[in-house]
């Protein structure tokens, strides 16, 4: 049985969270939200939302969804702020403590999201936030960069789609190991330079090849799909193979 994975875009409705030159959270934390369901519903996660459009909900409301829908997993998405504009920058997760599986699912996530140029501020733990103490599954609230920092929005706006491929990612990264699932990618590169990297994602994207970017072991993998089947994985690798890329398929 595939994992249940319940995804939390903070705040909305009444609610703005943090808001500068118009820029509302709970806009962006819905469309991160919504971008990564997709992701790894395609992946074959079994995913839900406690929104899915802008309406409000108390975090006490969003903590019962999930324990209702007997959920694995609990991810809050929220984007952080500060007093002074442009001051700080970063990721971040917070987990209601230090221990367990949640403080890997929020390292893991805060580590994928530094690959693409974020600050990795760190994991903290906030025992005093309802989402967190209220969830009965491991549950992890992710701040992806300041909403008043002009140079994470930027990386949020022009990397998004890897924003979503990332934080996947690194939840795809802390089940795995569980038996529940093995999927298989295509690699097609691995760098040092994270600038070669993205060339070469960026040269597949034009091409239509779902590709994606993780860091692991000091190297920018550049690699495509994450596929259930061994077959639907070989397939791709044959169809860039064609293209002439040099390949091998990978499990995680």
């Amino acid at each position: 049985m595939a994992y249940k994975i319940i995804l939390d875009a903070g705040h909305g409705g009444s609610d703005p969270g943090a808001v500068y030159n118009g820029r509302r959270e709970k806009d962006d934390t819905l469309k991160i939200a919504l971008a990564v369901g997709k992701l790894l519903a395609a992946d074959g996660y079994d995913v839900a939302y406690t929104r899915t459009t802008d309406v409000y909900q108390t975090p006490y409301e969003k903590a019962q969804i999930a324990n209702k829908a007997g959920a694995d997993l609990f991810i809050s998405i929220h984007r952080n702020s500060s007093a002074v504009p442009n001051r700080y920058a970063g990721v971040e997760s917070l987990v209601y403590d230090m221990s367990g599986m949640k403080v890997d699912l929020a390292e893991n996530i805060d580590s994928q999201l530094a690959a693409l140029g974020f600050r990795d501020i760190g994991v903290s733990a906030r025992p005093n936030l309802v989402v967190l103490r209220r969830t009965k599954m491991p549950a992890v609230l992710v701040e992806v960069g300041f909403l008043n920092t002009e140079s994470d929005n930027r990386l949020l706006d022009s990397k998004f789609s890897q924003v979503a491929r990332a934080i996947a990612d690194g939840i795809e990264e802390t089940v795995s190991p569980t038996g529940q699932e093995v999927l298989y990618r295509v690699q097609v590169g691995a760098f040092r330079s994270r600038d070669n990297a993205e060339r070469l994602l960026e040269e597949l994207k034009s091409q239509d090849f779902p590709g994606f970017l993780t860091y692991r072991d000091g190297l920018y993998r550049v690699q495509v799909g994450a596929f259930r089947e061994l077959d639907n994985a070989v397939r791709m690798e044959q169809r860039l193979r064609q293209k002439g890329y040099p390949t091998y398929l990978v499990s995680e």
